[in-house]
């Protein structure tokens, strides 16, 4: 069966003048429009297309790839408004995702980059989107284990830290009392699981343990030294935790152990003045 709003793998049944059609292991075909096709296509060739109805209520396939599949939250920019609601930049030429009256929060108007859902309308078929996004997140309890890594929509700042979308699921946060850094709203992330609340809401975490974070500085470290003068920086172990934080976003725990690796791997000297890369 194909799946409108997401990608298919499908195989070339037969090409025809105004482009090829593919068909699924069922047989179902969809039109792949001759303007998408690079280089001949041989029947039983196969290839990952995104399928979606166009404006006539039709299946067609498309080479390009949308911001966003059905199942997915993504920030898009409102492009048009008129009487049936706001269209939105999905990313694919000449094809914009609605937003329908009924599944805006707020009025929306031309120009605003607004967060939505993308999801199958089962009356129409049609992909459309909806802004009213917590009607699609923590509809059944997460099971994740202690530290296992996942992706994170950052969307919203509070006082306690960032909220965050998890694996399209979840809600999820990050603390503000944890992070060297702000983070950035709209972006995506990857997060280590600390703990599963008995609400389903999932705390996160931006390394998965004392090893990854501190590989994660020590490259950090070469990169810095690199772009400096005699690959030097006035910054040792002695400094102060302040210092640390501003200069590599880190503790001072964590920076005399990526340091103190780095030594050992004859990377970088230490001196009481700061450090130098070996080269």
């Amino acid at each position: 069966m194909l799946k409108i709003g997401k990608y298919n793998s499908l195989q070339v049944a037969r090409n025809v003048d105004f482009g090829a059609y593919l068909a699924d292991r069922d047989g179902n075909e969809v039109l792949l429009p001759a303007r998408y096709i690079s280089m001949p296509l041989q029947p039983g060739d196969e290839m990952e297309v995104f399928v979606y109805k166009d404006s006539e209520d039709r299946p067609v396939a498309t080479t390009e790839r949308p911001f966003a599949e059905v199942g997915e939250f993504a920030y898009l920019q409102v492009t048009q408004v008129n009487n049936t609601g706001a269209f939105l930049d999905w990313g694919l030429i000449g094809k914009e995702l609605l937003v329908p009256y009924s599944e805006q929060k707020m009025k929306l108007t031309r120009g605003m980059v607004v967060l939505v859902y993308v999801y199958l309308d089962n009356a129409s078929l049609r992909v459309v989107a909806s802004a009213k996004i917590e009607k699609f997140i923590g509809n059944r309890f997460p099971h994740y284990r202690l530290g296992e890594k996942v992706e994170a929509l950052v969307y919203k700042r509070t006082e306690l830290g960032y909220k965050a979308i998890v694996n399209n699921l979840f809600h999820g946060m990050v603390y503000e009392n944890e992070l060297y850094a702000p983070l950035e709203i709209g972006k995506v992330i990857p997060a280590y699981v600390k703990q599963v609340r008995d609400d389903g809401k999932i705390d996160l975490v931006l390394s998965g343990g004392d090893d990854g974070r501190v590989d994660a500085l020590m490259d950090k470290i070469v990169r810095r030294l690199e772009d400096q003068p005699e690959c030097f920086l006035p910054i040792s172990d002695s400094a102060s935790p302040e210092t640390i934080r501003a200069t590599f976003q880190c503790s001072k725990k964590d920076f005399k152990k990526a340091i103190g690796h780095l030594y050992r791997q004859r990377k970088i000297l230490i001196t009481d003045g700061g450090i130098r890369l070996v080269v």
